[in-house]
Formats: C-alpha cells, sequence, structure tokens
C-alpha cells in the first residue's frame, strides 16, 4: 500500500511488518518458526489459553537484568566519588509481592507512595531500612506505619508536612528519617502531568523560583524571609526528632537528555553548600530522582544507564570539586527504565472496520482494530496522549501494511490503545496483537471501568511462565457491594 498520509513524522513504513522493532520488547521476546510472538520460546497461543486475554506477559529474567544493570553502571560511576549509589524503584510503576522481592534481591532499595504499597512490601519481607515513603499528601495514618516500620527514609513534600511528621514523631517518641523534595525549576521536556520539577504544581518545596540560596525570597517562607526550602532546613535541623538525611529532587517522567538532571544536581548541590555555610552542616544524602525514558515507540531513543551515569558523576564530582563540598550519597529512580521494557500486553482482536479519512491530497484509508481491553488496562493514552507499538503477535502474514488504530471495548470515543501503527492489512477477529513497553504504570493505573475485571500478569523466568497477579473475576467485581 506505501506509506499514508496519516501516518506521524516518527512512524515509518515498515520493510517487513512481522517484525519486531529492536529496543521496543524485552531480551527475551522473539518469534517462533510458526510465525508467533514467544517470551522466552513460550508461544503466546499457549499463552492465552492457559491465562486468557488480556494479559500483562512480563520476562522477569529481562526485569532483574535492567535492575541490575542501573545498579552495576552507578556504582562504577560513582565508586570513588561516593563509594556507590543507592537504586530505589518506583514501586507506582508496577508493584506486587513477587516484584518487591525481586527489588531487594537484586540490591535495589523501593519506594513506595501510599499505605497499600507499603503493605505489599511488608508483605514480601523487603526490610524497612531499603524503603521510602512519597507522597505530597501523606495521611496521619501513613506517616505513623512509616515511623513505627522505621522506614529508611519519609520525603517530606511540604512545610505543613513537615510540621505533620514532626509532631507525629514526638507523639510516638519515634525519629523520623527524612529527605526534603525541592522543586529545582528544571523543565522536562515531558507531558505537563509528568513534569514535576516546576513551581506551579502541587511536588516539593519551592527554591525561590529557582534560586539555590537558601535565604532568598519564597512564598510559604516569606514571613521568615527565606525560601520554603531554605525554611523547610532551618526547621528540621532544629527539631530533635527529625533526621535530616538530606534533599531529593524529581523533575519529571519519560526524558531522554541528560541536560536537566546536570542542571538540577548543580542547584541541589549548590544549596548543599548554601547549608553548610549556614548552619555549619553537610547532609550526607542526595536523591537526584530519575524518570528516565523508555521506548514506546520508533521515535524513542533511551540512553543506555551507563551512559546516564557516566554523566551525572562527571557533573557531582565537577560541582562538588568546585564548591569544596564532600559528595554526598547519591540515591537515583529509574521508575519506568527497569519495569517498562519488561512487560508486553497480549489482546485478542475483535471487530475491525477501515474508514476514509480526508487529507491534503483527496483520501487515506485507516483501519480500526478493537481489542478485548482498553483504558482499564492501559491509561496513558487517554491520560498522556500517550504513543505506543503493536504487532499481530499470533502468526506471520505477507499482507501489506495498513495505518491501524487499536481501539478498546469501552464506552468512550478516547478509548485509544495504539493510535497510530502499520498492522498487516489482514488482521481479523481471533488474532492476538502485542503492545510492548506496557510494564509500567499500566497494570498499576488499571481500572474496572464498565465492570471489566483488571487482568492478570504472568511472569516467566528461565523459560517457565507463573501467575504473579490472578484475573479478577465477577466474584472480586461483586464483593464490595452492599445491595442484596
Amino acid at each position: 500500500m506505501g506509506a499514508s498520509e496519516l501516518a506521524p513524522e516518527w512512524l515509518s513504513l515498515p520493510a517487513d511488518v512481522n517484525a519486531l522493532r529492536p529496543g521496543l520488547w524485552a531480551a527475551g521476546v522473539g518469534r517462533a518458526g510458526d510465525g508467533q510472538v514467544t517470551v522466552q520460546d513460550l508461544r503466546v497461543r499457549d499463552l492465552q489459553a492457559e491465562y486468557g486475554t488480556p494479559l500483562f506477559v512480563l520476562d522477569e529474567d529481562d526485569f532483574r537484568a535492567r535492575a541490575r544493570s542501573f545498579k552495576e553502571a552507578y556504582d562504577a560511576a560513582f565508586a570513588d566519588l561516593c563509594g556507590g549509589v543507592d537504586v530505589y524503584y518506583a514501586g507506582k510503576a508496577f508493584l506486587s509481592v513477587e516484584v518487591a522481592r525481586w527489588v531487594a534481591e537484586e540490591g535495589l532499595r523501593l519506594d513506595t507512595c501510599t499505605d497499600g504499597e507499603l503493605a505489599v512490601a511488608r508483605r514480601a519481607g523487603v526490610p524497612a531500612a531499603i524503603l521510602g515513603l512519597h507522597g505530597n499528601n501523606k495521611s496521619v495514618a501513613e506517616i505513623e506505619t512509616a515511623l513505627r516500620m522505621g522506614l529508611g527514609r519519609i520525603v517530606v513534600d511540604s512545610l505543613d508536612e513537615l510540621e505533620r511528621v514532626g509532631g507525629i514523631a514526638r507523639r510516638l517518641n519515634l525519629a523520623a528519617n527524612v529527605m526534603l523534595r525541592l522543586t529545582p525549576g528544571v523543565h522536562a521536556h515531558t507531558h505537563e502531568f509528568i513534569a514535576t520539577a516546576h513551581e506551579d504544581q502541587k511536588f516539593g518545596l519551592s527554591m525561590a523560583d529557582g534560586d539555590a540560596a537558601p535565604d532568598g525570597a519564597g512564598h510559604d517562607g516569606a514571613a521568615e524571609g527565606k525560601s520554603p526550602a531554605a525554611v523547610a532546613v532551618s526547621r528540621a535541623l532544629a527539631d530533635p526528632l527529625i533526621n535530616l538525611l538530606g534533599l531529593h529532587c524529581h523533575i519529571g517522567s519519560q526524558i531522554f537528555e541528560p541536560e536537566g538532571f546536570a542542571l538540577a544536581a548543580e542547584r541541589l548541590l549548590t544549596f548543599l553548600d548554601a547549608v553548610r555555610r549556614d548552619h555549619g552542616v553537610e547532609l550526607p544524602e542526595l536523591d537526584l530522582g530519575g524518570g528516565y525514558g523508555i521506548a514506546y515507540t520508533e521515535a524513542d531513543t533511551p540512553r543506555p544507564p551507563a551512559e546516564l551515569a557516566a554523566s551525572m558523576a562527571s557533573v557531582v564530582g565537577s560541582v562538588c570539586g568546585r564548591l569544596g563540598l564532600r559528595v554526598p550519597r547519591i540515591s537515583i529512580e529509574p521508575g519506568r527504565a527497569i519495569a517498562g521494557p519488561s512487560t508486553f500486553t497480549l489482546y485478542e482482536a475483535g471487530v475491525r472496520k477501515t474508514v476514509a479519512v480526508d487529507t491534503a491530497t483527496g483520501t487515506s484509508p485507516r483501519r480500526y482494530v478493537a481489542v478485548d481491553g482498553g483504558m482499564s488496562d492501559n491509561a496513558r493514552p487517554v491520560l498522556y496522549d500517550a504513543d505506543y507499538s503493536a504487532v499481530l503477535a499470533s502468526r506471520v502474514t505477507a499482507a501489506e501494511p495498513i495505518v491501524s488504530r487499536v481501539v478498546g471495548k469501552h464506552c468512550e470515543s478516547g478509548d485509544i490503545v495504539v493510535r497510530d501503527v502499520y498492522l498487516p492489512e489482514d488482521v481479523a477477529a481471533g488474532d492476538l496483537i502485542a503492545v510492548p513497553g506496557t510494564g509500567a504504570y499500566c497494570w498499576a493505573l488499571a481500572s474496572n471501568y464498565n465492570y471489566v475485571g483488571r487482568p492478570a500478569v504472568v511472569a516467566v523466568r528461565r523459560g517457565q511462565a507463573r501467575l504473579i497477579i490472578r484475573r479478577e473475576t465477577e466474584v472480586d467485581l461483586l464483593a464490595r457491594d452492599m445491595g442484596a
């Protein structure tokens, strides 16, 4: 059929519509001789027969390898600066009891955001010392839980929250290990809702409109003539039950270029130097966040962990050297970069239709392929205009490619799984469609919209599949409904 005017600029006409594009899939994914997509030689038809669809298929060996690669790369890059790096896996990306155990076994730490995520970590037996608690509005109960467990750190997001943590610590007579989350004012080239370092949003303590000095004019701290960040440092250091570990920042998610991380690091290190001057204290830790991008489509160009680590170490070493500052213990948060590429979602195709779309030169056909899932198992396209890729997974074909839109079964016109992709023209009901890169923020954001049960998650390790989260049933859906 040739290239279509409907295809976005980044989407190229595939030379082989059956090909699995490099970089989009877990290491164990391939095609069998009969044309089926496989994960560690397990065919998708066999997985469907045993577990049903939609189905999240997680390559556990790939997940573990990605976790190790971040830990090893950053430890090596920072070995001479601060002895290594603490790598925190973001539980919000995807968390289960099994995943929490993998994280700890691979030498990573775990960030949680709620009582529920802490409950998963407890069931998994993750030591409290390697757990963190994030969140811009932690409840009293969540803070109490964190203090009673002796969490390694609580990331405090505001002056109000610092006061709340201090008050609860005094009531329980328990010390609180605290990191202060600052907003360094660095713009991340990403969607507005996942950019988190600018001033006009809910996260973090202002650094006085990007001024790294802690005595600048601020908003919440205006009454004391200081920025909220500076006020928070002063108050935390004055509280005997607050163990102020250091500073934290996070500039956003799905970021590919290192410049933003470098600028944020420089601003926070300069702030640490000012804290040393003002208070005579060198805070021992600095979390530089993460949000490293992954490849959802051929347009995405993620950087390998070793390159990211080397770039960050160069900046941190240079700035600390210039300031005469001891290099703090660094921590990072790779986020989706571990979970995302390790998983694909398997769907069964249903109805299809072809529409004629007006273009600059006439009309072009667009194929709609409906699948048995949708926004209930992947809300990212409707939330963030996120792009994905897809392939025909149950067979190979010599059919011509056609610009297609993979859509869900829900009663919303915005229920789109993959906005633009070339699929074979002969895709039909009963075929299996695989969407890569769905390991992060897909199952985690899943819902029961239209009373659809959330999908199962299957982990594959060393050629063996096992269920780590079962599919929801009608019994599950009705269990909380108190009607007779």
